[in-house]
């Protein structure tokens, strides 16, 4: 499977530069409580969560910030593909199995300050354990360790896992296909989510064509 990882691979590329916009809306959306934890989801499969969720963490790092990025996508995982998984233990081996969360922890191998957890074993009832008082108490376990939390959801009109997990965090990521996304798809999901109270914080335009060199990138445009 073909990644473009602009963000890790190419810091002078447009799709780079995308991302310190987009990072530095984040960093600067509430100063008096500053974001520390992000779901990143869309509507439909193949809209470019995982790709945005993984170019946004690294990022996040290249500021020297600590940085992790957790694989909460029981369903269909992929954030392990992005790099050189050393071992599949994740994110269920800690909430299912008690298993300590940095015994689970992976670096990224082309970025200091990023950590990864993937999601493990996949298990027979996701929600449940991604809703579960355990995901909250690690979640806010990990604030105390790490300047920024990633967390890659499912997508939120096709399951509840990405509703569930916008409340244990403090904002929420949409992104959207340019040319894909149907405005319905993406109000239904909007909707799902302000139902849970979930924070809104911005939409990611994903796969857009640069007339100059037809190549996609991604903008953040921020809401309060």
């Amino acid at each position: 499977m073909k990644i473009d990882l602009s963000a890790a691979d190419n810091i002078r590329s447009p799709i780079a530069e995308a991302f310190r916009s987009f990072r530095t809306n984040i960093q600067f959306f509430n100063v008096d409580k500053p974001i520390k934890s992000l779901v990143v989801t869309s509507s439909l499969p193949g809209e470019g969560k995982s790709t945005v969720a993984f170019n946004l963490a690294v990022s996040m790092a290249q500021t020297d910030k600590k940085v992790l990025l957790i694989d909460t996508d029981f369903r269909k995982p992929s954030i392990y593909s992005y790099m050189e998984p050393k071992g599949f233990n994740g994110l269920t081996n800690v909430i299912i199995h008690d298993t300590g969360y940095k015994d689970v922890l992976q670096t990224a191998d082309s970025q200091k300050n990023l950590d990864i957890m993937i999601s493990g074993p996949i298990p027979p009832n996701p929600s449940e354990i991604l809703g579960s008082a355990k995901m909250r108490n690690l979640i806010e376990e990990l604030e105390q360790e790490y300047d920024m939390i990633i967390l890659d959801s499912p997508p939120v009109g096709i399951i509840t896992d990405a509703a569930v997990l916008s409340t244990l965090v403090d904002g929420v990521i949409m992104v959207c296909a340019a040319g894909k996304t149907k405005k319905e798809d993406m109000k239904k999901s909007i909707d799902l989510l302000k139902k849970v109270r979930a924070n809104i914080i911005g939409v990611v335009i994903n796969k857009v064509k640069d007339r100059k060199k037809s190549d996609y990138y991604s903008y953040y445009r921020g809401k309060k």
